[in-house]
């Protein structure tokens, strides 16, 4: 396992076997120590990750974990994500109590990353698997996003070509997915330029940002990408895309498709448009790249919607990532 700094993108790991358990743990030991958690948030982290890992060999079918740095108001903190396509709990909050085992052990695994954790939230569905999500911080946890994402590579891959990013411009609510042209470490170089590029653009409409990100990657191999803003109290979403990039607003369980233009940024001069949509208070926005199919249905998953928008997001990308493609998702709702 490299000790090299886990970018934020993350590390996925298959977690089979009691081995790979305990390289999970250690891998969030060193990123721990590396984010300056401290000695005691670093081994809480180190029994979440193991309670976490311990699980998806127990109970899990097809079990992975990403771990990852994550980053809200100038603190940084882990991520860990558990996902398994089954055969999932009938009752996740009670799965969650001490005492409580399927398999006759003492039962306090659940129990363990709820008390370790700043953040924890679970979706599971009895036959199709569960997502667990756990935040480490060092002192207080911020308060939840208001949007997440997940990024995956092609098997046999180290880095991943596609990448999102999340940002509050003079209070205006703005998301970016990105995928890089094909795959490797060129791909992910152009969406790097991109997602950089994104966090420290001047203000401006998604359509002045999509062209800016244009000029902007003209030393890469180029990228398809999209660009979002949501205006809740206006009740409207503003957004621009160029090439492969799927979106759509999801409300009251309705499924709206978002419009992007073909184009490659960097290379092909594009013409950018810019469309509204109406988008209350209870919509969801969810953007992905060719890498997720484009026949989910937040309907399958009843609650999910009104969960953390990082559980749809690995919900998604477990069921509809391919693994002959890099594959990304972003899940964005109206700030509170």
């Amino acid at each position: 396992m490299t000790t090299e700094p886990v970018s934020d993108q993350g590390l996925w790991f298959r977690v089979e076997t009691s081995s790979a358990a305990s390289a999970v743990r250690r891998a969030a030991e060193r990123l721990g120590g590396q984010l300056h958690l401290g000695d005691r948030r670093t081994a809480d982290l180190a029994i979440v990750a193991a309670e976490l890992s311990s699980n998806l060999v127990k109970h899990a079918q097809d079990g992975v974990l990403l771990l990852r740095p994550v980053r809200r108001g100038g603190e940084v903190g882990v991520e860990l994500v558990a996902v398994d396509s089954g055969p999932g709990m009938a009752d996740l909050t009670v799965s969650s109590r001490d005492g409580h085992s399927t398999t006759g052990t003492l039962g306090i695994g659940l129990g363990a990353i709820t008390r370790q954790a700043s953040w924890y939230d679970g979706y599971s569905q009895s036959g199709r698997g569960t997502v667990l999500a756990v935040q480490v911080w060092p002192s207080a946890a911020p308060s939840p996003g208001w949007a997440a994402g997940l990024t995956r590579p092609l098997t046999g891959e180290a880095r991943c070509g596609d990448g999102f990013a999340v940002r509050l411009a003079d209070g205006r609510p703005q998301v970016l997915v990105c995928d890089g042209l094909g795959h490797g470490p060129l791909a992910a170089a152009a969406t790097d330029a991109a997602v950089t590029t994104f966090r420290s653009a001047p203000v401006g409409s998604p359509k002045a940002l999509v062209e800016h990100l244009h000029r902007s990657l003209t030393h890469t191999r180029g990228a398809a990408l999209a660009v979002a803003e949501l205006e809740p109290s206006a009740g409207r979403l503003r957004y621009a895309g160029l090439g492969n990039i799927a979106a759509a607003v999801v409300e009251h369980g309705r499924r709206r498709g978002l419009v992007s233009l073909p184009g490659i940024a960097g290379h092909q001069r594009p013409v950018v448009r810019e469309y509204e949509y109406p988008f209350g208070g209870d919509a969801l926005l969810v953007m992905h790249t060719d890498g997720v199919a484009d026949r989910w249905q937040l309907t399958d998953y009843p609650g999910l919607a009104d969960r953390a928008p990082l559980l749809t997001a690995a919900t998604i990308l477990r069921d509809y990532g391919v693994r002959r493609d890099d594959a990304g998702v972003l899940v964005a709702r109206a700030p509170a």
